[in-house]
Order: structure tokens, then C-alpha cells, then sequence
């Protein structure tokens, strides 16, 4: 980039600046002043976890049936299997497999069942966790605000708490 568009394109911001009304403004509503609202009134980080606790609940339970009646016929199956096999029927190795992959998918299934439960027992912690962070942080700046907005005299007086300021001496 060259100097004189360099120069060119800060004069443009400048003067975009200058034409413009629109400045940001931090800490205050569309109304003017700064908010001394509690943090109540802002709204609050919540999640709405019915559906979430159902879901997580859900999945518990799948959990527990498929653990409890999914793999009661894993080994009835791998004993026919071996039972098939040592007979010389080729049907054993093909039920040794179905019974493989059978314990495969039960365990990736129970995996995610695990998960999700987990997942939504954590999620409610930690977003209970951080919603009292954010409101104990949002109750300190409220308090210390209105610290700001107290007064000790009427604008323009001098702070009493000062005294009085000598008149300097010239020696």
C-alpha cells in the first residue's frame, strides 16, 4: 500500500467519523444512563432442562435394560457357536460373527446411552454453576455503580471532607 492511500483511506475514516452521529455507548440502555437495574431484571443464563432431565433419564434406563437383558444371549450364543464348530457345521462361525458384531454394537449403543446421561447431568451443573458466577458478577458491578452514583453535596460543592484549601504564599 502506498503512502498517499494510506493517508487517503485515514481521511476517509475521519470524515466517516465526523459525519457520523452513531458512537458506541458501554454500560447504558437505549433511555441514557447508566443501568443500575439488579441482574434479575437483565434476564438470566438458564437452561430449561425438563426436556434435558427426560432425555438424560431416558437414556439411563436404555442403559440399564440393554445391560441387564441385551447381553444375557451373547454367551448362549458363543457357546452354540463353538458348540456348532467343533460339530464341523460352517453355521458356527458365521453365528460366532453375528455374535461379535452383536457385542460391538451393544457396547457402542450402552457407549452413547452413557454419554448422553452423563452429558446431561454435567450440563446442568455447570450451567447452574455458571449462572451464580455471572449473577454474584453482575451484583458486585450493581453495587459498586451505584457507589458511583451516591453523592456527598449538591453538584459543584466542594468535598467537605477535603477542607478547606490554603492560599498559596509567594516568599
Amino acid at each position: 500500500m502506498a503512502w498517499d492511500e494510506w493517508e487517503q483511506l485515514k481521511a476517509d475514516a475521519l470524515e466517516r467519523q465526523q459525519g457520523s452521529s452513531t458512537h458506541m455507548q458501554l454500560n447504558q440502555m437505549d433511555g441514557g444512563g447508566p443501568t443500575s437495574a439488579p441482574p434479575s431484571h437483565y434476564g438470566s443464563l438458564e437452561v430449561k432442562n425438563d426436556a434435558l432431565t427426560k432425555v438424560g433419564k431416558d437414556a439411563h434406563d436404555l442403559y440399564n435394560q440393554l445391560w441387564d437383558k441385551a447381553r444375557v444371549h451373547i454367551a448362549s450364543s458363543d457357546t452354540a457357536a463353538g458348540s456348532l464348530s467343533k460339530q464341523g457345521f460352517a453355521l458356527g462361525a458365521g453365528l460366532q460373527h453375528v455374535s461379535n458384531r452383536w457385542e460391538e454394537q451393544l457396547k457402542s449403543l450402552m457407549d452413547a446411552c452413557a454419554q448422553i446421561s452423563n452429558h446431561m447431568q454435567v450440563s446442568k451443573k455447570i450451567h447452574d454453576g455458571d449462572e451464580g458466577y455471572i449473577q454474584r458478577q453482575m451484583s458486585s458491578i450493581a453495587t459498586l455503580d451505584s457507589g458511583f452514583n451516591e453523592r456527598v453535596g449538591e453538584p459543584g460543592e466542594k468535598n467537605k471532607i477535603y477542607g478547606e484549601q490554603s492560599e498559596k504564599k509567594d516568599d
